[in-house]
């Protein structure tokens, strides 16, 4: 049949219909099905010869001899009569998706909050006993929100699954990608293994989430650790042929030469492409951390530790000190416990400690506690040099810190800092202490001036020994990061010729000074600096350090305490991916998909 014959058709049972319903007054259309106002039936095909028999058949002899008016009338109230039937249901149905909805963005919020899942009962409480204040006639509304433990924990379940499938969809689109990785035990001495992902699209768009929580009860060796990796990979949909780069936090399990997780995962991409190189980076935090074991300030540090113990340990005389200080109008309330594995501890308690000193030798005086060190001047001048080296190694850890940084940036964090203690340690060598302004304060010799000059000096060449694996990268960072400032003879083959469009082009180097790296690179035409672009990618989706995994840990440690050891891996894997995914869950979906389940039932 031809276009025009089925146009044609159509507007013939289009006039029929119209036909009809001027006589008979008895049929309407709902969700596209012809149904009859006064039985409620479905008329099977949309036809004159069905709607008029249907009519003659059941209500002729009831409508017979009525007028035209009399028919328009009846016919007029019996469709207010059916809109106002598919008016209650519509808002029936309306109601209880809102209160779907409402139960999912608060499980939502529990979730992101490490809050026990119990606490949606707390949260409805507090609503309902709220509404009955605020607004009584909505009580009910509020009393048929489905917030009970076992609903919030589904609700957590299904958005864990609705966020883990968004991250499959994107996933298709990644151009290049890397992974994080770290491993640390929970409360019940499980191994949890982190896998976060970062990955880049055509058009430059970053996305870094979860990819996995996976729990390891046996041994983690890098054979098991590589099957969980390879695992997760296949679950999302990840290709070898598309990783990047891999940063650890350098634990052997994860680094070995020839066991490890890192070697695997190397000989895994070597035989599908033997020329494929991916980027191995061990933490940049971590390793900045390591480098203040070459000072050498133990003798300070334990005397510090031991009595800040000795005031903070004992109750009384941690309430008298407190109250040495009230007396004094000290500054500062307290001294700081030094926790190992918090990063800026050290620095803090050493500074306090200093600050502090005079209040902290005549309470150990007062208490018979003497601590020959506070009167011994060498010992007071390496008190003031470790105040002073560990506020500048603070300060660049927390340059450091921070989630979304790219590896060069990081990288160049560390560069300038290592400048910086080869200017100070000049400054030291001359008798310039403007950039230590506690040591300056102390006033040192001649002969610990030479010596802390040397340990800058000595702190320096760790930096540079440890951050060997950034410096065989910081050729092509550096092309990514200044591509109009670098030298084309240093820069790959594959990209020396475009290079020299892109540093001969002022359009391009106006944009470049105005807009983010990943606008300026997802700007360039692709067929003109193909290698350029596929560069970029490649170095901006590296992660710098395993921060976000350390972050990671410090939500399970508070999610999973000694209160919640009972939390399963499932549901402890669910909150995490919640708490740390910027992905906003498909709450209409998720509805959606609870009206298809309430119906089954």
């Amino acid at each position: 049949m031809s276009a025009h014959a089925k146009k044609r058709k159509v507007d013939a049972e289009s006039r029929t219909f119209k036909q009809i319903w001027t006589t008979n007054f008895l049929f309407t259309e709902v969700k596209g099905k012809t149904v009859c106002l006064v039985c409620g039936e479905h008329v099977a095909v949309f036809k004159e010869y069905n709607l008029k028999r249907h009519y003659e058949t059941k209500h002729a002899e009831k409508y017979k001899n009525l007028t035209d008016a009399e028919r328009a009338r009846t016919s007029t109230d019996l469709l207010a009569k059916l809109e106002k039937q598919q008016g209650c249901f519509t808002k029936l149905h309306a109601a209880r998706d809102a209160a779907t909805r409402t139960s999912f963005v608060i499980a939502h919020k529990i979730a992101q909050n490490s809050k026990p899942f119990s606490e949606g009962e707390f949260v409805k409480e507090c609503m309902v006993e709220s509404a009955a204040l605020l607004c009584p006639e909505k009580k009910e509304a509020f009393e048929n929100i489905p917030l009970s433990r076992r609903t919030v924990t589904r609700r957590v379940e299904d958005i864990a699954e609705n966020l883990e499938f968004q991250l499959q969809s994107e996933v298709v689109s990644f151009d290049f990608f890397s992974l994080a990785l770290d491993e640390s035990c929970d409360v019940r001495d499980t191994a949890q293994l982190l896998i976060f992902l970062r990955g880049i699209t055509r058009d430059f768009k970053l996305t870094e989430e979860l990819a996995a929580m996976r729990p390891m009860k046996g041994t983690t060796t890098g054979s098991d650790l590589f099957a969980e990796v390879n695992a997760c990979m296949d679950k999302l949909g990840l290709e070898w042929d598309r990783l990047a780069g891999v940063t650890t936090d350098g634990c052997p399990n994860l680094t070995g030469k020839n066991v490890g997780l890192l070697k695997r995962m190397h000989d895994k991409v070597s035989e599908l492409n033997a020329e494929q190189k991916l980027v191995f980076i061990h933490c940049i935090i971590h390793q900045q951390a390591l480098c203040k074991s070459v000072l050498k300030l133990s003798h300070v540090v334990d005397v510090v530790t031991t009595t800040v113990n000795f005031i903070r340990a004992r109750a009384l005389n941690h309430r008298q000190f407190v109250s040495l200080l009230e007396e004094q109008e000290s500054e500062h309330g307290d001294v700081r416990y030094h926790t190992a594995v918090r990063w800026l501890s050290l620095g803090k308690v050493l500074k306090r400690f200093w600050v502090l000193k005079s209040e902290i030798k005549e309470f150990c005086e007062m208490k018979g506690k003497t601590i020959p060190e506070l009167s011994d001047k060498d010992w007071m001048a390496d008190l003031t040099f470790a105040v002073d080296v560990t506020s500048m190694m603070n300060e660049l850890n927390t340059q450091l810190q921070g989630k979304g940084l790219f590896a060069h940036e990081m990288h160049s964090h560390v560069k300038a800092f290592m400048t910086k203690l080869q200017f100070i340690s000049r400054q030291l060598g001359s008798n310039n202490l403007e950039h230590m302004k506690t040591l300056k304060e102390f006033k040192p010799s001649a002969d610990h001036r030479h010596r802390y000059s040397s340990m800058l000096g000595a702190l320096h060449d760790e930096f540079s020994r440890r951050f060997q694996d950034f410096k065989k990268v910081e050729g092509e960072m550096q092309l990514v990061s200044s591509p109009f400032t670098c030298s084309v003879d240093s820069a790959p083959t594959d990209v020396q010729l475009e290079l020299i469009d892109l540093q001969s082009d002022s359009l391009l180097k106006e944009h470049f000074k105005s807009a983010s790296l990943l606008e300026f690179y997802s700007a360039l035409k692709e067929e003109n600096f193909p290698n350029m672009r596929r560069h970029a990618q490649k170095m901006l989706v590296l992660f710098g350090s395993t921060y976000i995994c350390e972050q990671t840990f410090s939500v399970m440690k508070f999610t999973k305490s000694r209160y919640r050891s009972s939390l399963t891996d499932e549901h402890l894997s669910a909150v995490l991916r919640i708490s740390t995914s910027d992905i906003q869950p498909d709450f209409d979906g998720l509805v959606k998909a609870q009206q298809r389940l309430d119906f089954s039932h």
